[in-house]
């Protein structure tokens, strides 16, 4: 086997937890080439990835808002990228019209997707010469692993790798005297994913009081004014200014803890190896959390609000060790 493409479109999150079948095809078929194609909003982040060989992007999502006519050139230009090479295999993790669309344009005769009922949109069954397997038992991101190993004939093996590396940040991402940063992802797309603001306050004081200092990343003005309620009542915190996804990853990859909702960055975190803590109120833990022992865990179980005190005891969690007692790591990391 000589080339694939892995078509897995959006979003952050997805993607992030998407990056292993890479390095699991890198593993399994030593020399093969892989490439990735998506959308340009995300194009940064799976060029962090050092395994990928090329990838291909198109301002799909921006086409969409805008209907700018330089953007539809820039499609039609991604399209003659995209048949620069024949694929030996294309793999569809994604299971919807548009990657269906790219899979199809793209140059292979096995083009391999999911099955009907596992698509998010049947009608991408068009573009398929063959199909994954049912949906294994597993959480979302296990499940795409085994789907490529079935596709192209190996067994997975060893925990998720993403192989991620940054670009060097120009300037440090904060300020702190050599105290520990935890940062806050308090911001979801959906507000039923929401954790309420003065869980926030009563687990950015308790940092507080333990030697940390609480950052608080944005998006949007709405995020902004809800971090600004969080910042005025936990002392030491800080608003951060907007920043792009590099400079967001950057920072993530400075600090020493990180928490937050089922969204993109905190799973960016996790990949990052980065302890990580993220809080389940209205998805399933089970099929989009995070785990790694003593390092990252999910909270909740994504029907109700979890309260304050299960997400400090998953900080106590990450910060501890089999050899360890969590509390003695607790006083002992804000050292």
């Amino acid at each position: 086997m000589k080339r694939v493409l892995i078509v897995k479109v959006t979003s952050l999150g997805d993607i992030v937890q998407a990056l292993p079948v890479v390095a699991d095809i890198k593993r399994a078929f030593p020399g093969v080439q892989v490439d990735w194609a998506g959308d340009e909003a995300f194009a940064e982040l799976v060029q962090w990835n050092e395994s990928i060989d090329r990838v291909l992007c198109a301002p799909l999502r921006r086409f969409k808002k805008t209907r700018r006519w330089d953007d539809l050139k820039a499609i039609w230009a991604s399209i003659a990228e995209l048949r620069v090479h024949h694929y030996d295999f294309i793999i569809d993790i994604h299971g919807v019209y548009k990657s269906a669309i790219i899979a199809f344009l793209a140059r292979s005769s096995r083009r391999i997707g999911y099955q009907s009922q596992d698509l998010g949109e049947r009608g991408a069954a068009f573009a398929y010469t063959g199909r994954f397997g049912p949906r294994p038992q597993c959480n979302a991101w296990h499940g795409m692993r085994i789907s490529a190993s079935e596709a192209l004939g190996y067994e997975v093996e060893g925990p998720a790798l993403y192989n991620l590396r940054l670009p060097e940040p120009v300037n440090p991402p904060f300020t702190v005297d050599g105290a520990p940063v935890a940062a806050f992802f308090h911001s979801t797309s959906k507000n039923e994913k929401k954790w309420p603001s003065n869980h926030w306050v009563a687990v950015g004081r308790e940092l507080t009081q333990r030697g940390f200092r609480v950052m608080l990343p944005w998006g949007s003005a709405g995020e902004r004014a809800e971090a600004e309620q969080i910042a005025v009542q936990v002392p030491g915190s800080t608003v951060l200014p907007q920043m792009s996804v590099t400079g967001i990853a950057q920072m993530i990859d400075a600090c020493a803890l990180v928490v937050g909702t089922d969204t993109g960055f905190v799973h960016l975190a996790h990949a990052l190896q980065k302890r990580t803590v993220m809080i389940f109120v209205a998805t399933s833990p089970s099929h989009c959390g995070i785990e790694s022992p003593y390092r990252s865990i999910s909270v909740g179980d994504g029907r109700s609000v979890p309260p304050v005190s299960a997400a400090l005891a998953a900080i106590d969690h990450v910060y501890a060790s089999p050899r360890e007692p969590a509390m003695q790591v607790r006083r002992s990391a804000v050292a």
